[in-house]
């Protein structure tokens, strides 16, 4: 007979493959600031929401709306190391989904670069649907 822990990891690797996961991992790109604060919230609101419904999928989206988080532990994190946070997990990423309404933006512009530049797949939201 199994143990618990034995049956959890055999469910959690059952589409290990070859050595790799079996997952696609989505980088989401959104707009983040605004010129006020309830346009900020709502797109933390916006980016988290699709982020969640990625991972109800059963895609591994990185959400960068949630770093944030980040500040409450720490005082000294810089702008520069979110910017490198994100572009370490978008090097990793299996394609960028950039959200609707945001391609004007000065962040996910880089990160559309960025994508572009390692050869990583560009998805828009409304366009090439998950």
């Amino acid at each position: 007979m199994k143990l618990p822990v034995e049956i959890f990891y055999d469910e959690m690797f059952k589409d290990y493959e070859g050595g790799k996961m079996n997952y696609k991992r989505i980088y989401v790109a959104g707009s983040y600031n605004a010129d006020n604060v309830i346009k900020v919230l709502n797109n933390i609101k916006r980016g988290t929401q699709v982020c969640v419904e990625l991972l109800e999928k059963g895609y591994v989206p990185f959400c960068p709306w949630l770093d944030f988080n980040f500040n409450w532990y720490s005082d000294k994190l810089t702008i520069e190391d979110y910017y490198r946070y994100s572009i370490g997990w978008l090097e990793v990423s299996d394609c960028i989904y950039i959200l609707k309404n945001s391609e004007n933006s000065k962040g996910t512009q880089a990160e559309i670069k960025k994508a572009i530049e390692l050869g990583i797949p560009v998805l828009y939201e409304g366009k090439d649907e998950l």
